[in-house]
């Protein structure tokens, strides 16, 4: 595997790919990758002739007091990760490769209205355009491609997706699934800030939309009665403060008052200082 840190040294690499017939994978990253992360960049390996994976903590997508300086950093051990997956490329950019300038010089952002309006949305109100920003650059760098995403960020899948069929960018998106700890904790970067107790206590959030599938699957049709079913796991647990838990449609991520047809059980619940995101299909007689 090769690390490149520039975008011109990215487009000579993939160009030759391409030249030489090659198709190309992408997976776009915050780095201190986990199995999860893997998982994508070995979806992409099989699928693809070469695979690269950006490395970039975008400052663009975080507010004012939100975590951007203490998010985990460990481009080294990404590298072995990415290897070991079947990566070919890391694009490990510089943030004024990305922003010259610097992030206040920027004119042009990139948002995709109604479906960034709600849940991570309204909760932070910066962060989708930022997320739509550095993304469509990184797919102006990559080209035409297949990206992959993990399904763990529901909403940030759906409106890259939206993104790229709005803005005929050349790339497929393909959502791909979540990956859990063995107690059912959706793999994330940040679960490692999470102190021991609160660290116990996390699948909570696995457990109350599992309960909220399993009311669905056995024919629950009332939206409201699957809600108060998942709030309750929740309120087990009293250090948990819930944000949202709730059956969405799938596509438009808009609330619906019926599960009698396939939902998205969408959850944001905040452990300490760790906000934990997760979600599960749901639909009657159990097929999501």
């Amino acid at each position: 595997m090769i690390t490149v840190t520039t975008a011109s040294e990215l487009r000579d690499v993939l160009t030759a790919e391409r030249r030489a017939g090659g198709t190309v994978g992408f997976v776009p990253t915050m780095g201190y990758l986990h199995p999860g992360h893997a998982s994508l960049v070995a979806r992409a390996a099989a699928e693809c002739d070469s695979v690269v994976a950006s490395v970039f903590v975008n400052p663009l997508q975080f507010a004012a007091g939100e975590d951007l300086d203490t998010y985990p950093r460990d481009p080294e051990g990404d590298a072995r990760t990415l290897e070991a997956a079947g990566g070919d490329v890391m694009f490990l950019p510089h943030e004024d490769e990305m922003y010259p300038g610097g992030r206040s010089a920027m004119l042009t952002s990139v948002a995709v209205s109604g479906l960034s309006a709600r849940w991570e949305g309204a909760a932070r109100p910066e962060h989708f355009a930022g997320v739509c920003t550095v993304v469509a650059k990184l797919f102006h760098l990559v080209g035409e491609c297949r990206a992959y995403f993990g399904e763990k960020d529901w909403q940030q899948l759906a409106v890259v997706a939206r993104m790229v069929e709005d803005l005929s960018f050349p790339v497929d998106v393909v959502g791909c699934p979540v990956v859990r700890e063995p107690d059912g904790l959706a793999m994330s970067s940040r679960n490692v800030r999470l102190a021991p107790a609160e660290r116990a206590a996390a699948p909570v959030v696995h457990r109350a939309l599992r309960a909220g599938a399993d009311l669905v699957a056995d024919g629950e049709a009332d939206a409201g009665a699957v809600r108060r079913a998942m709030a309750a796991v929740v309120a087990e647990v009293p250090a948990a403060t819930v944000d949202y838990l709730e059956p969405v449609d799938p596509r438009t991520l808009e609330p619906v008052d019926r599960t009698d047809r396939p939902v998205r059980l969408i959850a944001a619940v905040q452990l300490g200082s760790v906000r934990l995101l997760d979600n599960v299909g749901a639909a009657p007689g159990g097929t999501a």
